[in-house]
């Protein structure tokens, strides 16, 4: 029987250093412990996958929290019957005591106990994240309403772009050649380009005037 941890954060800027600690009491040898830095929104982690195919009958695969395991309501409860029904495994969350598979074997009454917490621990996990994305939605909208842009800002065009814009009209420059007498990428002068004879389809239909 071997034991394995499984360790996760949103990003590589958080810290794993309290999921470490509190996984020193188990004993575990470090070619077991498998982390993952990414959302929770799924199981597709390359980590959590790789634990996965490790995982052997007999073996106790420990994490932290439930949400530390998944933040979706069904892939959690998928996630939990594989590995104890299909792998036969065991599975301990340290920080609920119910959430653990090796006390209730052969125990009807203990494993219709687990299974209603991991619904409600599962569901609650879902709920955060959802909570969570909700409050950035909220926070780019505000930040949008205060005047922040996002996204990389936009190149300014040198002085001459209006003139070679109109060489380009005229049939006079590709729009490559004007992209390289810019010093700009091709890409960018043909975004702005086309974006500027837009603009002056709109103002000739507004005034009434043709080109």
């Amino acid at each position: 029987m071997e034991r394995y941890a499984y360790i996760r954060v949103s990003t590589k800027e958080q810290n794993i250093d309290r999921q470490m600690l509190a996984l020193q009491p188990y004993e575990i040898p470090e070619r077991n412990i498998y982390c993952d830095y990414q959302s929770g929104k799924n199981f597709e982690r390359p980590a959590y996958q790789k634990l996965i195919k490790k995982l052997n009958p007999g073996d106790l695969l420990i994490v932290k929290s439930i949400d530390r395991l998944g933040r979706n309501y069904n892939d959690i409860l998928s996630e939990w019957q594989r590995i104890t029904k299909e792998i036969r495994a065991d599975i301990l969350v340290f920080d609920m005591e119910l959430l653990d598979t090796r006390q209730k074997a052969g125990d009807l009454t203990g494993t219709l106990i687990a299974d209603l917490v991991l619904q409600i621990f599962a569901y609650v996990a879902q709920t955060e994240r959802e909570f969570i994305c909700q409050r950035q939605a909220e926070g780019i909208a505000a930040a949008k309403r205060n005047g922040r842009k996002f996204g990389r800002p936009s190149l300014e065009m040198p002085e001459e772009f209006e003139t070679i814009c109109g060489q380009c009209e005229r049939g006079e420059l590709s729009t490559r050649k004007a992209a390289e007498m810019l010093r700009v990428s091709h890409t960018t002068f043909y975004r702005k380009y086309k974006k500027r004879m837009q603009e002056s389809v709109s103002n000739s239909r507004l005034f009434g005037t043709s080109r």
